[in-house]
């Protein structure tokens, strides 16, 4: 089965509510049977299938997963929330420039957007309503800001992309720092823009006196300790990211069992969601990587590469062109399905031209960011309507807007900046 009418079934079958590892699968084994017959095929299947399975490399992904649930599991986002508020109340769109701190530090321990954004979702938008902001600025701070959560390590969906790539997660982590900083307050100016956009009436609080803010600060000292230690671990060379996870993980439990949260019903509804979790990441990774061979196989790669090299743009113009596509697959896919699909494909091009691929690991995250707030995927927004059922679904996209745009300009600073993802992991 030639390449085009591969991408064209796969995109039926996703279109049509067909799980993309399912999808994945069932092109790469009739695109590949096609090719070299059916009983290499089924060997070829197998043999990814057990090889994914058995990598150490992975373990890294149900630890991380198993460290931001039993961070959900311990109450601390309440604590991160409350903190942020009592640092930026007394500024006009304080409390939705809390959310977004909580979000980022949220994401900081936890490593997946819809967690983030269900979880400040139940957190700040009531607040948010009590203090009289619009729900089309609520629930865009809350949807936006969790984004955040794929780009602030620990991130699974970098993860992903390092083993598929065969990148050092631990730098792929350290990368993604001042990239997400900056989308934490990029979402702070794109509060204020929105206020600018749509004016209300809100009241600044009185700002609350310096030990006061500091004491707020108690109930998170855990979590930031955790995330340091962890970060930090990597960045000095004393653990791989593998065994960050690890630590992770165990700090987690440690600190879910200090707060009295780690009770028999609840650890096991914890651990049950990892594990659920986790299966789903392996088949939809497995899924990708028997996708590759077809890929390989069919010469998608080859032929997309003399394309892009046969239109003679400089390097910088390759970039904006797979921006351009990335930010319209973004709007039909969501934000896995994405990566997964356009990072064989566009990796290879990408190292070629010479751009580092640490580098490319952060520009695609953030470009994946954009998909989970933009129509008609959305995925963040139909979380929120989850939480606000009586927020209709445009108001919600209406809310994002502001966000949207900050995010465009953060991608362009990537771009003609690319020390921001770099400096970091260069240092180790």
């Amino acid at each position: 089965m030639d390449w085009p009418i591969g991408l064209v079934v796969l995109f039926v079958l996703l279109f049509a509510g067909i799980p993309i590892s399912f999808a994945l699968v069932i092109v790469g084994v009739v695109g590949v049977t096609a090719i070299i017959g059916f009983d290499p095929a089924m060997a070829m299947l197998g043999q990814v299938f057990f090889d994914t399975a058995r990598s150490y490399s992975l373990s890294v992904v149900p630890l991380f997963l198993l460290m931001g649930n039993l961070i959900v599991q311990s109450g601390v986002a309440d604590e991160i929330y409350d903190a942020a508020y009592a640092w930026l109340r007394h500024r006009k769109g304080g409390l939705a420039m809390a959310t977004i701190a909580a979000c980022g530090g949220f994401s900081s321990v936890c490593g997946s957007s819809l967690a983030t954004a269900a979880t400040m979702g139940r957190i700040a938008l009531p607040a948010m309503r009590r203090h009289g902001y619009s729900d089309s600025l609520a629930t865009g701070a809350i949807a936006a800001g969790g984004t955040l959560g794929i780009i602030i390590p620990p991130s699974v969906i970098l993860v992903i992309y390092g083993i598929l790539t065969q990148q050092d997660i631990g730098k792929l982590f350290l990368a993604g720092l001042i990239p997400g900083l900056l989308g934490v307050l990029g979402y702070m100016i794109a509060v204020r823009l929105s206020l600018w956009m749509r004016p209300e009436q809100l009241v600044a609080e009185d700002k609350l006196p310096l030990m006061a803010r500091i004491a707020a600060l108690k109930g998170v000292l855990p979590a930031l300790v955790l995330f340091a230690f962890v970060l930090g671990g990597i960045y000095l060379g004393a653990f791989t990211a593998t065994e960050a996870a690890g630590m992770g993980a165990a700090g987690a439990l440690l600190l879910t069992a200090v707060r009295g949260k780690l009770t028999l019903r609840a650890t096991l509804t914890t651990l049950f969601d990892t594990g659920k979790t986790t299966a789903a990441m392996f088949f939809i990774l497995m899924g990708a990587l028997y996708f590759m061979n077809y890929v390989n196989l069919s010469g998608l790669s080859s032929d997309i590469r003399s394309f892009v090299l046969g239109l003679n743009l400089p390097p910088m113009g390759v970039i904006v062109l797979i921006g351009i596509m990335l930010l319209i697959l973004g709007a039909l896919l969501e934000s896995l399905s994405m990566v997964l699909l356009v990072v064989p494909v566009l990796f290879p091009i990408v190292t070629q031209l010479g751009f580092d691929p640490i580098w490319f690991g952060i520009f695609i995250v953030v470009a994946a960011e954009l998909s989970y707030i933009t129509p008609p995927m959305g995925m963040n927004v139909f979380v929120l309507r989850v939480v606000a059922r009586d927020v209709p679904v445009g108001q919600i996209f209406t809310g994002v807007t502001p966000f949207v745009i900050m995010d465009l300009v953060r991608l362009a600073l990537l771009v003609l900046m690319p020390w921001l993802a770099l400096v970091i992991p260069n240092s180790m």
